[in-house]
């Protein structure tokens, strides 16, 4: 893939994430959005069972499943689906955009590559400046970043 490409697609990724981040401060339910909802409602578990067409202990193994992290995507549209409500998942870059999570992590590579160069140069007598070594790692990272080779996530 050509890098124009590749960086409109890291441009429009970052674009529909950027959407997400408010969602970052939102704090979860401790017993779990299934749970909460309904009860907000006043919804019985056998209520919320009879729309899912499963039992009510059935319902309540669901929410211990969300409470607990072991709940299945699909389950939860299906629930949101019985609530009349929609399931909105995403994912929020750490770094706050693809295009940072990729600069740092060619920056990292960036550094080893060199430094290790670097010291190879040190034991034959050649060794560089720390400006020379910064400006190294500082082209080498650009290189990664334009060029994403597949060892970059090795």
């Amino acid at each position: 893939m050509d890098v124009q490409k590749q960086k409109l697609l890291i441009e429009q990724m970052d674009k529909k994430l950027s959407i997400m981040m408010p969602l970052e401060k939102n704090i979860i339910p401790q017993k779990g959005w299934v749970y909460s909802i309904r009860t907000v409602l006043k919804m019985s578990l056998r209520q919320l069972g009879k729309k899912l067409k499963i039992s009510p202990q059935s319902v309540k193994e669901i929410e211990e499943r969300e409470s607990n992290g072991a709940i299945t995507i699909k389950s939860l549209k299906e629930v949101a689906n019985a609530l009349e409500m929609k399931l909105i998942y995403g994912f929020i870059p750490k770094n706050g955009s693809i295009e940072k999570m990729i600069e740092n992590r060619a920056n990292e590579i960036a550094r080893a590559i060199v430094l290790r160069t670097s010291n190879t140069m040190k034991l034959e007598d050649q060794e560089n400046t720390e400006e020379q070594i910064n400006k190294a790692i500082k082209s080498k990272a650009e290189e990664l970043k334009s060029k994403m080779p597949k060892y970059l996530w090795d």
